[in-house]
């Protein structure tokens, strides 16, 4: 049972996410992907003045920051600057959105920030925006030649997918699926651990990439094993937030530890790992003594749904786009 009296771990089968919504997990658009290859209605929607323009540089966008939380800049296509644009999807009045990837223009009232920062501030569709574009944007950005031969490849479908020059296959975004967990023992402590890179007092629950041919509870299994040398059980699914930093899905889990495991921290991708009461937790916290992961995360909504309240989150700076916990 948690602070708040909500059961942990919840119950298997259950339909609705025990973590809540997660903040890079929502949206209100449609994606549209019936439009993507229609070029005269893309022509259309291009010249409409309704339609709304989010444009992207480096994996940041303009925000304007208020009390009551944040907004994306969206421009009309004739404001917006030359460059690769992309279909976003259309809302329910039918009104299209698109990203550009261009250097950000002045705008009086707003600065450049990324979803690390802004993506819990922002409203459910902004940061539906803000995701998808940023995600788009990073393949763009990284994948401008063919995997088979090398040859240059160009975007097709809005951006959907691209297209070789020399042998004409198609090739899509690319995502990369993570496991993150909140692993529990017999008296209901969780288990946190520390990478090497950061912070003495940042600790997060434990994450790693799904493997070729490996399916995401077994990933789950081997993490655990091979960073703290924990063994787990039972494992449960939680829910899945995309972290397009660059690429990744984190997909949420719970699993169980059988009791009087010793933790044996492998020194290269964890630096030290403990296991916290609910108690021990929030003293740590509340002393300063330790800090947990951003609240945009999964990993912060997973922590606070073992606890059952929420978490104060003091973890801003960025931990770096490999590791899957930050």
């Amino acid at each position: 049972m948690t602070k708040s009296g909500r059961t942990w771990p919840p119950e298997p089968g259950t339909f609705r996410s025990p973590l809540g919504s997660l903040a890079l997990a929502r949206s209100t658009l449609d994606r549209a992907s019936q439009r993507r290859g229609d070029d005269a209605w893309l022509a259309k929607a291009w010249a409409d003045p309704q339609t709304r323009v989010l444009v992207i540089d480096d994996g940041q966008s303009l925000v304007k920051f208020g009390a009551d939380g944040a907004s994306l800049v969206l421009l009309p296509p004739a404001q917006a600057p030359d460059g690769p644009r992309f279909l976003l999807g259309v809302d329910a009045g039918e009104h299209a959105y698109f990203t550009v990837m261009a250097p950000l223009p002045t705008w009086d009232g707003a600065e450049p920030a990324g979803l690390r920062r802004a993506g819990a501030l922002l409203g459910d569709r902004d940061a539906g925006l803000l995701t998808h574009a940023v995600a788009l944007a990073n393949w763009h950005a990284t994948h401008t030649h063919c995997p088979r031969c090398g040859a240059l490849t160009d975007p097709v479908m809005s951006g959907a997918s691209r297209v070789c020059r020399v042998d004409g296959s198609e090739h899509f975004p690319r995502t990369d699926p993570a496991v993150i967990m909140a692993v529990t023992d017999p008296d209901d402590r969780i288990l946190l651990a520390r990478g090497p890179d950061w912070g003495l007092r940042r600790m997060s629950i434990l994450a790693g990439f799904v493997e070729p041919g490996e399916s995401a509870e077994r990933a789950v299994a081997r993490e655990v094993a091979e960073e703290t040398g924990i063994t787990v059980g039972e494992i449960r699914y939680l829910g899945s937030q995309p972290w397009p930093l660059p690429r990744s899905l984190m997909l949420g889990f719970w699993a169980r530890a059988a009791g009087g495991q010793q933790i044996r921290v492998d020194s290269e991708e964890i630096a030290e790992a403990h296991w916290f009461s609910r108690d021990e937790l929030r003293a740590a916290l509340d002393s300063g003594d330790l800090g947990l992961p951003g609240s945009v995360s999964i990993a912060h909504r997973i922590i606070e749904a073992w606890y059952g309240d929420e978490l104060p989150s003091a973890w801003t700076s960025r931990v770096g786009p490999a590791n899957p916990s930050s």
